[in-house]
């Protein structure tokens, strides 16, 4: 049953709606794969195997009925750790809250569960999202295309998960770049949402003002799916009806200069081919210029910095020797942010969102790098929601514009590395507020024009 695990979401929900895959085989053949290979990964902290089977037959028990819920009913999915489970330890990555047994559910858990999805468990993840990726409760998680490289940070267990064909749809936090990083490492789709479009409530905070949820799987027509189940807006669109091949009229902008800086060579060609492969869907591809780009970093910089600093102060008086040495430090950075900083921020973040939706007038999608090739993990530059001062090594300066500005922007895989090791190279697009449906749209087409999601480690 090998190419079982490396099916997407979009691809086994049919299986299962026609009977031809039973929601039991199905988990009975994920838990197998994660016993068998967790232990080189490290993308798990709990595995909910009991519950996951328990749901698994219901799951199976109601479509045999009649009664299919949707595309996620009898799928295996795993969430990140940060996120509350009812009656299943909760523990942020951190030895602070290992032992937290929430008495309710996140609000994406109910969703997830209305749809039928089983949980199979709870991912590996950075110290309260922000911490150097080498300690924490369990040691990094790894990159499956090369154990000795990092998944990226801070939904590393996330993104490994994900690869390694353990579960084909994982839930990954992102305030900085959290699910796109790992979604770029380990060359698999990962989407976050405009912010508001899923609800927060029962997710540890790290930024009040910049967290995102999003889901992330091996396509981008997977990924599509989950966010149909997991939105919690109002009005939430028919997403997969976006999926086309043709992109005729679509208008990418690219914003060289600041954005691309320190793409390394690899990088730049996978991109470059990337235009090519649009251009020949239909998209017309132009420059495009954003004013100020520098600042973006520099605003996301203060905001969270102050906002997660306020969120923890009393684990910071009280657990302090507790925490990885990085989260320490940078918490008690943020204690030394003042009001004016983070008031003067917040009206620059107004300013910058004002500057896209000027960008917004000129194009319909924007394509920046997500990065880098993953680095060795003993060479980790914590690529995770906290930016510093200076860089920890040079990167792209890519993921905080959405975060700031609360645009959707998704990351899928474009390419690899020549190695050795042979890693994956990884495109980010970015469009308007409640701009899925075209971010959906160009990453599909794309998609369906290469192969790159199809080569797993």
């Amino acid at each position: 049953m090998p190419d079982l695990f490396f099916q997407s979401l979009a691809e086994l929900a049919p299986l299962i709606r026609r009977k031809k895959l039973s929601p039991v085989e199905l988990t009975r053949a994920c838990l197998d794969r994660i016993q068998a290979i967790e232990p080189k990964v490290n993308a798990f902290l709990t595995v909910t195997a009991d519950l996951a089977l328990e749901q698994a037959k219901q799951a199976e028990r109601e479509i045999l009925a009649g009664r299919y819920r949707g595309p996620l009913h009898g799928i295996p999915y795993a969430l990140k750790d940060l996120i509350a489970t009812k009656g299943i330890r909760t523990t942020n990555g951190s030895k602070v809250t290992e032992n937290w047994i929430p008495d309710f559910d996140a609000a994406v858990v109910e969703r997830l569960s209305q749809a039928g999805a089983i949980l199979a468990g709870k991912l590996n993840m950075l110290e309260f999202a922000m911490g150097s990726g080498q300690k924490g409760l369990k040691g990094p998680a790894r990159n499956p295309w090369d154990l000795a490289y990092s998944p990226s940070g801070s939904s590393s267990g996330s993104g490994a998960a994900l690869a390694a064909g353990m579960v084909p749809l994982t839930i990954g936090s992102d305030s900085g770049g959290s699910i796109r990083g790992p979604a770029k490492s380990c060359g698999v789709v990962g989407l976050k949402p405009t912010r508001g479009r899923i609800s927060l409530h029962g997710v540890t905070t790290l930024s009040w003002t910049l967290d995102h949820l999003g889901p992330m799987a091996h396509t981008v027509a997977g990924t599509a799916l989950a966010m149909q189940a997991i939105d919690t807006s109002p009005a939430v669109p028919g997403y997969s009806k976006s999926l086309t091949r043709n992109l005729k009229g679509i208008r990418i902008g690219v914003p060289r200069g600041h954005f691309f800086l320190n793409v390394r060579p690899e990088t730049d060609s996978a991109l470059r081919a990337a235009m090519e492969v649009l251009k020949s869907l239909g998209a017309a591809l132009s420059d495009i210029e954003i004013r100020q780009a520098p600042l973006f970093s520099a605003v996301s910089r203060v905001i969270l910095s102050s906002e997660s600093a306020a969120f923890h102060e009393q684990r910071l008086r009280a657990s302090a020797h507790l925490l990885d040495p990085l989260v320490r430090e940078r918490l008690e950075a943020g204690m030394f942010q003042s009001a004016v900083d983070y008031l003067r921020a917040q009206r620059l973040r107004t300013e910058l969102t004002g500057e896209m939706r000027r960008v917004f007038t000129l194009c319909d999608v924007i394509l920046l790098p997500a990065g880098n090739a993953a680095p060795r993990l003993d060479e980790e530059t914590a690529e995770t929601d906290v930016p510093t001062i200076p860089p920890a090594a040079p990167r792209p300066d890519s993921f905080n514009l959405a975060n700031v500005t609360g645009i959707p922007a998704i990351v899928l895989p474009c390419g690899f590395t020549p190695g050795p090791p042979v890693l994956p190279l990884g495109i980010q697009f970015c469009a308007a507020e409640n701009g899925e449906p075209l971010l959906f749209r160009v990453g599909h087409a794309y998609q369906s024009a290469t192969d790159w999601h199809l080569r797993h480690p």
